[in-house]
């Protein structure tokens, strides 16, 4: 990108402090920044049309919704747009999804400006990514597989837990917790 191109970013996270703070260091790198709280803000500053968004930041949890279909909608604004989805909720099936969706890029939080902004330029994958040292925990897996079925069942809770057997209340709760790291 050169430096005469206007790079309009929309931070879509419903959590405003980080939002203050993430828009200020954007800022400091020649970033215009809109935020929305919600997919619906988001999609009021989108169909406003005075803004031609370039780039866009999407949390992966919007307060119950999913920055997934967030993701969707962005992109069926502006086909063109770079999206990078932070999540402190990291799940290998999110992961896809924002990528298949449109995402050019996934980190979790917290994340650096310059990964983020490094993750506006990525392309295609990197073959030097480091392997896992060791398998995953069964904690971790358990968490993965949750989401996995939740994503197969569009985010439906109650799908999600009939198809894994499993009390409604007992799979939010599950997923309520953060994932373990290994």
């Amino acid at each position: 990108m050169n430096s005469t191109t206007t790079k309009n970013l929309l931070l879509l996270d419903d959590d405003k402090s980080f939002c203050d703070v993430l828009s200020r260091a954007l800022l400091r790198h020649n970033f215009k920044v809109n935020i929305a709280h919600s997919i619906q803000q988001a999609c009021v500053l989108m169909d406003k049309g005075d803004v031609e968004y370039n780039h866009a930041i999407v949390d992966l949890r919007i307060g119950r919704e999913s920055g997934l279909e967030a993701v969707n909608k962005i992109i069926q604004h502006f086909p063109e747009i770079k999206i990078v989805m932070l999540t402190g909720y990291a799940s290998i099936a999110t992961a896809v999804e924002a990528i298949k969706l449109g995402a050019t890029h996934y980190l979790t939080k917290p994340a650096d400006i310059n990964d983020i902004i490094e993750g506006f330029g990525k392309h295609s994958g990197n073959v030097e990514a480091q392997l896992a040292a060791s398998p995953m925990s069964v904690k971790r897996l358990e968490w993965e597989h949750l989401q996995k079925v939740l994503q197969e069942h569009d985010g439906n809770i109650s799908a999600a837990a009939r198809a894994l057997d499993m009390h409604r209340r007992t799979l939010q709760r599950k997923l309520q917790k953060k994932p373990v790291k290994h």
